[in-house]
């Protein structure tokens, strides 16, 4: 196949660019790339069974006076399965409250806001309701 001069060029010209721009990825400190990738999973609780809660993907939020905090959601782990929970960012350890559910609290604008309950087989949040 046969490239015109300004293709050719111009495949050249971002070969170059992309080759310079990998080498000076690969000079940034791990650091960087690992605050840049977020924080690690992280043990968050354990409950009978052998399941384990783990803090996985985070999410920065901001307050109403202005200043940032790092909401996470959970994962439910036992056997080598790995059970997201949906929606649920937290800034708190979820509590075990029997071999079924966990209780953990959603934070919204970094401030303590609903409860839920969390089925631990399934992963599925259901609001926890006050008393009227």
């Amino acid at each position: 196949m046969k490239w015109a001069p300004g293709i050719a060029a111009g495949a050249i010209v971002a070969a170059v660019a992309c080759a310079r721009d990998a080498g000076q990825r690969s000079e940034a400190p791990d650091s960087a790339l690992a605050t840049a990738a977020g924080p690690a999973d992280s043990l968050a609780a354990r409950g009978p069974g052998g399941v384990e809660i783990w803090f996985t993907l985070a999410r920065e939020d901001h307050a109403p006076d202005g200043h940032s905090c790092v909401a996470r959601t959970l994962e439910i782990r036992r056997d080598g399965t790995r059970i997201p929970v949906p929606l649920l960012y937290t800034g708190e350890a979820p509590r075990i409250v029997n071999d079924t559910t966990l209780e953990a609290t959603i934070y919204r604008a970094c401030a303590p806001s609903d409860r839920y309950r969390v089925d631990l087989r399934t992963g599925q949040p259901t609001p926890v309701r006050h008393a009227a």
